[in-house]
């Protein structure tokens, strides 16, 4: 940071807001599903993750039509030490077709728990998973 005449020093301005750790490994795909890339950044405290996976198993449909809810609220990875929320973290995902909620708990299992569209998530799709948390 550069300092200018006038400016006041606060707690903000001395936080050079680098980024403190970055992590592209260690996350392991559920039964079903493989990782196509990782993604862990933590800056000043905020920690964001971002998977990009992909269905191998079989489709995951709606437990009903037009429900929005998936039977058993699927794994469909874990995150590695280091990464995992300290209270159960909330985030949408999305593969250009469907898009839903899905969350982390704090042992680090990312769950699907909502879709919308009546297509479920079919075999082969990617699919991209974002979360942060302070």
């Amino acid at each position: 940071m550069q300092w200018l005449a006038g400016m006041t020093i606060t707690a903000d301005r001395l936080n050079d807001h680098s980024v403190d750790e970055v992590s592209s490994a260690g996350a392991v795909a559920s039964t079903g599903w493989s990782i196509s890339s990782f993604e862990g950044r933590r800056v000043s405290g905020v920690t964001t993750v971002n998977l990009l996976v992909t269905r191998t198993g079989a489709d995951v449909p709606q437990s009903a039509a037009d429900s929005g809810n998936i039977v058993a609220d699927p794994p469909v990875a874990t995150l590695p030490i280091g990464w995992r929320p300290s209270a159960t973290a909330n985030g949408i995902y999305g593969n250009g077709t469907v898009d839903g909620e899905f969350s982390i708990n704090t042992v680090g299992v990312v769950s699907i728990r909502s879709i919308s569209g009546n297509a479920g998530i079919l075999t082969n799709t990617n699919t991209r998973i974002f979360c942060t948390w302070i």
